[in-house]
């Protein structure tokens, strides 16, 4: 993006600067007055003085003096001026023009800020995927994309910004989504929106794009999908609806990469105002609703400011919408209270002429539009697109048969995490294990050989071994979102969710949980209702992330030798019965309101492509690899140190034999100190200060308990641990790694529990329900207090973590009552 280091408003530059513009912004009569003033791309403008209030601004352009309010010349993008612009004549041939001003006005005037939108799974982001060679994630069901993902493509020597807004059904206040979508248009000022249009759908997605007509907008509609309009035998004249609705069309099939020249031809020659297609247009909503319009509209046109960002006859029907935000915009105009009685006036007088709310009137109007159109330029075909979906769904939405497909299905990915990702977890661990063995050996003896094997290669490769299973967890969640069966999901496990006081829809974040609460967290923007966004927010730390996933499969490798997939399973099923009784309870205590209707799309089934697959295990695999490289090895190191030191004396040293040394080291370190410091806290829980310092560790990220338990306990002889090699347990394979072994052999040293084993495969289990259920990492704290503010954040903190105190207590108190 050159030109965001150069790029500046008018209204920014001080006295005497100069600038040449770039983008005239803006709206109606003012781009209309201020371009034919001289105000146009490539000309230089110098600000003169400003009035004695600050306000206006006298500038010079083209030899003549004009002042501009700041809040107008705001809408005007210039970039300073260095050297003389082309529309200056020069002094005499030998003054050469400065190329630097050239090159940045060139760069300016060829960037085109790109916004895309469009109704949920529409293909909206698989576009930007493809023309902009981003990663972002692409979903069959609604909220995949909950707030703008920017990126940058090039065509024929242009710039194109493009900005992926979340997916929406329309303009409305509806739901947080569609608010952010509205603000950007409006704020932002994109000089070119693209609609994404889902072609087999058209007459739901073209009522979004009347709303954008009526916003004065340069717009190109990307027809997408429409190899799927053409297998279903439809004739659409999609070149006739563009010159009858004044926006030009253009075919695409995002998932393949067709049609995105054409479409970017298009929306550089609308840029350039060389699109003969626009024009605009319109919507005629009825001789009584065009009335109030007009009423509205010359109120609004009394102030300069409103009317120079936003379209009047667009805030006029915003108005009689009942749209609250559009009537905050007009609070700070002069005849804001007039306007006001106007709004409420026109509104009763339509709706008693009506008998209707005036936005369902509108509402009808637009969709009585789209259909005139459609009757001209659209045959529908013979095909039955719902066919295939009606059979898929016969079978896996069965009243009967549904739920335990589901249930099968989750039990089938569980499963495969464990007997699929063995075999490569076990060549990575065996690698990691040669190369600290291969350190050690050529390395000489210190501190630094230490930090290198038992902080970095010990830390880092304990958690990094676990990359099969994460890329496996991922590979069937994306099967799930991209056939479509994710939606199905809302869709069986709705009238439950209301049961225990959730909506249907809550259903999409809380599984999407499973992937990374975090993202989770940020879809909840997809509920309607503010009570159901943070009931599902406060319950989603429940959902057991991929992050907690190598903690449980290390515990569950070591301690349990039979049904693993069963008891990584009934952890994920502790965590779903949490939420439920979270929400039971919750809902009694804080949030006890009228419920919000289930309206849900149910997309059509489809078949996952290998690039959207393996893009998506990808993108998660090296998210987790980067994590690697700065958290996980920062906190690796930061445990390693804690734990070295202080270093005993040479006294001590020569008196201590080598046991005797690593104990007194292990009670002795600062990590040392702080275990012992939580100890009595933990120990109502079977757990041991090394696991105290592993879970408070994996506040940051539970990755790091691993890493933490990894530099803790390093590898001990059978000696040092005070049993024989023929005491460890059976499960001890060949494929078992340093750390499992260790964790087996592990032994009280001292105190009522001496010799008897840390870890049992109950403490294992209490110690993966806590870290289950306890302190979410700080970047789902973050992403809390972002979505519901910091009181909400610190409540699921203390919240969660004293249940798992509890819980996990319950479990260990009463499974030693029944050894």
């Amino acid at each position: 993006m050159e030109n965001d280091t150069n790029g500046r408003r008018l209204s920014t530059l001080a006295t005497s600067e100069s600038g040449i513009i770039t983008k005239v912004l803006g709206h109606g009569s003012f781009r209309k007055r201020i371009t034919e003033m001289g105000f146009v791309r490539g000309k230089r403008v110098t600000v003169i003085k400003n009035a004695p209030l600050l306000d206006p601004v006298e500038y010079e352009i083209m030899g003549y003096r004009i002042a501009l309010r700041r809040s107008e010349a705001d809408l005007i993008e210039v970039t300073p001026f260095v050297g003389r612009s082309a529309d200056e004549p020069t002094a005499a041939p030998a003054v050469v023009e400065d190329q630097t001003a050239n090159r940045f006005l060139h760069q300016a005037g060829r960037t085109v800020n790109v916004a895309l939108v469009g109704n949920p799974n529409c293909g909206k982001t698989s576009l930007f995927n493809l023309a902009s060679g981003s990663h972002e994630r692409v979903g069959n069901y609604s909220g995949v994309t909950v707030e703008a993902k920017e990126a940058t493509a090039r065509h024929q020597g242009y710039t194109l910004r493009l900005a992926d807004l979340p997916g929406t059904y329309s303009i409305t206040e509806y739901t947080p989504e569609e608010l952010y979508v509205r603000r950007h248009i409006l704020e932002q000022m994109p000089d070119v929106v693209i609609n994404v249009v889902d072609a087999s759908n058209l007459e739901r997605n073209l009522f979004l794009t009347t709303q954008l007509i009526d916003m004065n907008l340069k717009v190109v509609i990307a027809l997408n999908m429409y190899d799927e309009l053409e297998a279903s035998g439809a004739r659409f004249d999609y070149e006739a609806l563009g010159r009858m609705i004044g926006i030009p069309i253009v075919p695409t099939v995002a998932s393949r990469g067709e049609g995105l020249d054409r479409l970017f031809d298009r929306v550089v020659d609308v840029f350039e105002d060389n699109e003969p297609t626009v024009r605009h247009i319109h919507i005629n909503y009825g001789e009584d609703i065009e009335r109030s319009i007009t009423t509205l509209q010359e109120m609004i046109w009394e102030n300069c400011d409103i009317v120079a960002h936003y379209s009047s006859r667009y805030l006029a029907i915003k108005l009689l919408e009942g749209d609250r935000e559009t009537l905050s915009r007009l609070r700070e105009t002069e005849n804001f209270e007039a306007i006001r009685q106007a709004v409420d006036h026109e509104t009763a007088r339509l709706e008693r002429f009506y008998n209707d709310r005036t936005e369902t009137v509108i509402a009808g109007a637009r969709y009585g539009f789209i259909a005139g159109a459609l009757n001209e330029t659209f045959v529908s075909g013979s095909a039955d697109k719902n066919r295939k979906a009606t059979r898929i769904d016969r079978i896996m939405t069965h009243r009967i048969w549904g739920f335990p497909i589901f249930l099968l299905l989750m039990w089938i990915m569980f499963q495969a995490t464990f007997s699929l990702g063995e075999i490569p977890a076990g060549w990575m661990e065996a690698g990691i294990e040669r190369l600290g063995e291969w350190v050690s050996e050529t390395m000489p003896e210190g501190s630094l050989r230490d930090l290198l094997v038992d902080g970095v290669i010990s830390g880092v490769g304990g958690v990094i071994v676990f990359l099969p299973q994460i890329l496996i967890l991922f590979f069937f969640i994306s099967l799930m979102e991209d056939t479509g069966y994710m939606a199905r999901t809302a869709f069986l496990m709705d009238r439950f969710m209301h049961r225990i006081g959730l909506h249907g829809k809550s259903f999409i974040p809380l599984l999407m949980g499973f992937g990374c609460n975090v993202p989770a967290i940020m879809a909840t923007r997809t509920l309607e209702s503010r009570k159901d966004r943070l009931l599902t927010m406060l319950i989603m730390p429940f959902m057991s992330c991929s992050a907690r996933l190598p903690v449980y499969v290390l515990l569950i490798s070591a301690f349990f030798p039979r049904g693993q997939g069963l008891v990584l399973m009934s952890i994920y099923v502790v965590g779903i019965g949490m939420a439920i009784l979270s929400s039971l309870l919750l809902k009694r205590l804080l949030f006890h309101r009228a419920e919000a209707p289930f309206v849900m799309e149910l997309p059509p089934y489809r078949i996952p492509t290998a690039r959207s697959v393996v893009r998506h295990m990808w993108n998660k695999g090296s998210q987790y690899l980067r994590k690697m490289g700065t958290v996980i090895l920062l906190a690796s190191v930061l445990v390693w140190g804690l734990g070295h030191y202080p270093r005993p004396s040479v006294e001590q040293q020569a008196a201590l034999g080598p046991d005797e040394l690593t104990e007194w080291q292990a009670e002795h370190s600062y990590i040392g100190r702080i275990g012992h410091a939580i100890e009595p806290a933990i120990r109502p829980l079977g757990f041991d200060w090394k696991i105290g310092v592993s879970l408070l560790s994996g506040v940051a990220a539970k990755e790091i308990v691993v890493s933490t338990m990894s530099v803790l306990n390093q590898p001990v002889s059978g000696a040092a641990a005070g049993v024989s090699a023929a005491a460890e347990p059976e499960a001890d394979t060949e494929a078992d790694g340093a750390l499992i072994r260790s964790l087996q052999a592990q032994r009280y040293t001292s105190g009522p529990r001496a010799g008897q084993p840390v870890y049992t495969p109950l403490v294992a289990y209490g110690m993966m329900i806590f870290i289950l259920l306890y302190f979410p990492c700080i970047a789902a704290i973050a992403a809390i207090r972002k979505e519901a503010g910091w009181r909400w954040a610190l409540f699921t903190v203390v919240y969660t973590t004293g249940l798992a105190w509890v819980v996990s207590g319950l479990v260990y108190q009463i499974g030693r009552l029944l050894a």
